[in-house]
């Protein structure tokens, strides 16, 4: 009687103290991870060890895996586009690249006797050269957007006549594709913005060259301005080819394009949306395009109006 006494009280006490061990590791376990989950979130809070928390570990636990997953999951996400973004690079270089190496074996290899071919060869190399320059630009313009480099010198202008200006510049280009350039009704008079005048010019010109370049012949462009309280929204339409909508979230991406093989025909280096979208979120605004197949295209973006 009195060993069976003495063993149901040995193991009272060693089940009493063998969960009292494992709950002290369930906290700390607990205490690990929400201290690494709030550190995160720079929240940090005074964990309650006191409290019963044998109910909530399970679902701490589930939502840490959860984040973690999220994490990987983002981490190979990022990956590919970096994959991506390094074979886009690589193929948008080596075509002049190997241009330029072609027109130099080449003439070094007899033709530079030619007065003749020598000639075309090199002023075909210094295309090339030229290409890579804009390429190399581009790439440099973006880092330093994406970086917070790049300084806004913003004052008032008036868009109305920037906007003239770049259809007075893009006036060869759209007379060869037959392509009339104009402003919409009460859109052709003065609208005062606040932002940088340099810059969004780059973006007027880079919307007008792409509605140009695949335009369709006989068409038209038309800019249209809107007071919208706050901001005034610039609006480029064309009556172009248009753009598929599946591949409307991809068109801000850099070296994306539709049609490659056009793209590359008509030049530019398929970054010009790219910067296009990053002027414009610079001067903490937005832009937006819909387009449908045989129809057309507009752009839409917004800037401060200035008071």
């Amino acid at each position: 009687m009195v060993f069976l006494v003495a063993f149901v009280v040995t193991y009272i006490i060693f089940k009493y103290l063998l969960e009292v061990f494992i709950y002290r590791k369930i906290k700390l376990i607990y205490k690990t991870i929400t201290t690494s989950k709030n550190s995160k979130e720079k929240a940090l809070e005074k964990i309650d060890l006191d409290v019963d928390i044998l109910a909530n570990v399970s679902k701490e636990v589930m939502e840490w895996d959860q984040n973690r997953s999220d994490e990987i999951a983002e981490l190979k996400r990022m990956e590919n586009f970096r994959k991506e973004f390094l074979g886009n690079v690589s193929h948008e270089l080596k075509t002049p690249l190997f241009n330029i190496q072609g027109y130099i074996h080449t003439l070094l290899e007899g033709a530079l006797d030619d007065p003749e071919v020598n000639v075309n060869y090199l002023q075909r190399a210094s295309r090339s050269v030229d290409r890579l320059c804009l390429i190399v630009d581009d790439l440099e313009a973006i880092s330093k957007m994406e970086s917070g480099e790049m300084m806004l010198d913003q004052r008032t202008f008036d868009i109305h006549e920037l906007t003239k200006d770049v259809f007075e510049s893009s006036e060869l280009k759209a007379k060869e594709m037959e392509i009339s350039l104009s402003f919409k009704e009460g859109s052709d008079r003065q609208f005062y913005v606040y932002g940088d005048k340099d810059r969004i010019r780059q973006v007027l010109v880079n919307l007008m060259i792409n509605s140009i370049k695949y335009g369709k012949k006989g068409g038209s462009t038309v800019v249209g301005f809107y007071d919208m309280d706050q901001n005034i929204l610039v609006e480029v339409t064309d009556t172009g080819i248009g753009i598929d909508t599946k591949y409307l979230p991809r068109l801000f991406e850099r070296f994306f394009r539709v049609d490659k093989s056009r793209s590359r025909e008509q030049g530019g280096t398929g970054l010009g949306l790219s910067i296009v979208k990053h002027i414009i979120e610079a001067h903490h605004q937005t832009i937006n395009v819909r387009s449908t197949l045989g129809v057309g295209t507009t752009f839409t973006f917004t800037l401060r109006k200035a008071r």
